[in-house]
């Protein structure tokens, strides 16, 4: 399948009927709302059946219309502006409650993620963030939230873990120029990705460093580089990024790290517990 979907439907135009051309018109000029309709709300758009958006579908050689919609969705994230991204929201959840609405399709994300990851990759990954002499962790713009959260956690299991912070491309080498044979990247990002992230995987590479990138497929740009890849999916909610699947993977990962480390992070903790109970870090008796 060509990679610019919107570029095959409009390069096969000549060949669709004419109920087709209205569904491809409407694709073509409205995209981040079509990749988010029903094929009856697509079809009701239009003034077509729901049976003529489902042969359109076939038309694109999709064995149905939630193929071609999923592909349409991959294809666009990327592009959306946030207006746009608030445009779709609104057209998604309509008069809906957004509680209900935006809790269950996180819901549904987490569910799907469930689904999707692969053990043998997640296994590797522990294995991975385990063996490394120096971990580096690195995410730009709404995945730094999830970048600075593992490395909160992971630094209290292992002595050499860095936070590759969000920089411009010479800081991200000055920060990353130790980075070499035994080490590993953990990079993250989701759409849009980010430039910074990308660069991180092309440095981490040329210097003979294992990367798992945690993201939100094959198509991703990070996927290239990583040696394990862990996908989790994603979605915006207006402007902002809906990343609970990813922040639950992640969970997953630091659990199942702390477990093959039990003695160093029962050592860590029990250490903590006495400065924190020494400075009152924690309010007592409530």
């Amino acid at each position: 399948m060509k990679e610019d979907l919107l570029q095959r439907i409009s390069d096969m135009m000549p060949e669709f009927s004419k109920g087709q051309k209205l569904i491809a018109n409407f694709i073509l000029e409205h995209y981040e709302r079509a990749a988010y309709m029903t094929a009856l709300k697509l079809g009701n758009a239009v003034n077509v059946s729901e049976s003529t958006v489902v042969r359109f579908a076939n038309k694109l050689d999709f064995e149905g219309y939630p193929q071609l919609q999923r592909s349409l969705q991959s294809h666009i994230k990327n592009r959306l502006t946030s207006i746009q991204r608030m445009d779709v929201t609104r057209s998604r959840i309509g008069d809906h409650d957004p509680v209900e609405g935006i809790l269950s399709q996180d819901i549904d994300k987490i569910r799907r993620t469930m689904e999707a990851v692969s053990a043998e990759d997640f296994t590797r990954a522990v294995d991975t963030i385990c063996g490394a002499e120096s971990i580096y962790i690195q995410g730009a713009m709404s995945s730094g939230i999830l970048a600075n959260f593992m490395h909160n956690y992971l630094r209290l299991i292992f002595k050499n873990v860095i936070h590759i912070g969000a920089v411009g491309t010479n800081e991200l080498y000055q920060q990353m120029v130790h980075i070499g044979e035994g080490d590993t990247l953990i990079a993250m990002s989701f759409p849009r990705y980010a430039s910074s992230t990308i660069e991180a995987c092309k440095f981490a590479r040329e210097s003979g460093a294992r990367i798992i990138a945690i993201t939100d497929g094959e198509s991703s740009p990070l996927a290239q580089y990583a040696d394990v890849a862990l996908y989790a999916y994603s979605d915006m909610v207006s402007f902002v990024d809906s990343l609970v699947a990813p922040m639950s993977l992640i969970n997953a990962l630091i659990v199942a790290v702390s477990d093959r480390n039990r003695e160093s992070v029962e050592k860590s903790f029990g250490k903590l517990e006495k400065l924190w109970e020494r400075t009152e870090v924690y309010k007592k008796d409530v």
